[in-house]
């Protein structure tokens, strides 16, 4: 990878560490079902009039769009909300690596080497010491709000691979008009007085700051690097740099929010990332121990 691509990797690993933060000052006076839906209308809208629909069948789009919108970013939105801190967060959404892995078992015949599963039992116990702590931030039902975001991020990787768009800043655009009616469906059915017009009203500066930035920096921008990295070098090469993702979120949610970070929180993250090297350099590992 040349400096000038690396430093562009640097930089969306950057600006996805520090999403993480941005959509808990988004949440300080909005509804997480209606910070994500505005997030996807405005993902979708104008660029939908100017852009070619998707060579793949639709149903597949709409699919990817509730999966995508609703299974991942809706929930990981409220479980920033229930109690799950930025930093944490942005390490357990890590974990769709192993979630993408596994679909691939089952669905592409794709095998498991003895790292990947050595680097799973690792992250897996960095992952229960984490819920079975006693941190306050570590809210077991916030926690696993973020595990389903995980698993729904692993199901969009696979169909990605799958669908194998030609356009795939065209298929996210069309992919999210599919996502604000249904968040704004669980925004209806998870809080009674929940209402629109008096939701929209009460959206202060931080709000909108958070919805432009996951919309034109974190999705928009962020994306179509990464996917132009991805076809220009292989997988390989430009994976790993994920792995600094949640070292910009806890960097940002310390700086941020004064998250406190704990022994038992460190430890725990440590392990998880740990796993998460391990199984991203399992093919190296098996190729130089053969």
């Amino acid at each position: 990878m040349t400096k000038k691509d690396g430093l562009f990797a640097l930089l969306v690993t950057f600006i996805w560490g520090i999403n993480f933060s941005v959509i808990k000052l988004g949440l300080g006076t909005m509804d997480p079902f209606l910070l994500a839906a505005l997030r996807f209308l405005l993902t979708a809208i104008p660029l939908v009039f100017f852009l070619p629909r998707p060579e793949v069948k639709f149903i597949w789009v709409a699919v990817y769009g509730l999966l995508f919108g609703v299974g991942l970013w809706g929930m990981v939105n409220l479980g920033i909300r229930l109690g799950a801190s930025p930093g944490v967060a942005s390490l357990l959404l890590q974990l769709s690596a192993y979630f993408t892995i596994i679909f691939g078992y089952f669905f592409f015949a794709e095998k498991l080497n003895r790292y990947q599963i050595l680097a799973m039992l690792i992250s897996l116990s960095g992952l229960l010491l984490l819920i079975f702590s006693n941190n306050e931030s570590s809210n077991l039902f916030a926690l696993l709000l973020v595990i389903v975001g995980a698993f729904s991020m692993g199901l969009s990787n696979v169909m990605i691979k799958k669908l194998s768009p030609k356009n795939v800043f065209s298929f996210m655009a069309w992919s999210s008009l599919f996502s604000p009616l249904p968040l704004l469906l669980l925004a209806e059915l998870t809080d009674k007085q929940f209402s629109l017009i008096t939701a929209l009203k009460g959206i202060d500066g931080w709000a909108i700051f958070s919805i432009l930035f996951q919309v034109y920096i974190t999705t928009l921008f962020a994306y179509w690097v990464w996917n132009n990295l991805l076809k220009k070098y292989p997988i390989s090469t430009v994976a790993p740099t994920s792995l600094l993702v949640p070292v910009f979120g806890f960097i940002a949610s310390v700086v941020i929010f004064n998250e406190e970070i704990s022994v038992i929180k460190l430890s725990s993250s440590g392990l998880i990332l740990l796993g998460l090297v391990i199984f991203v350099m399992s093919a190296r590992l098996k190729g130089k121990l053969k």
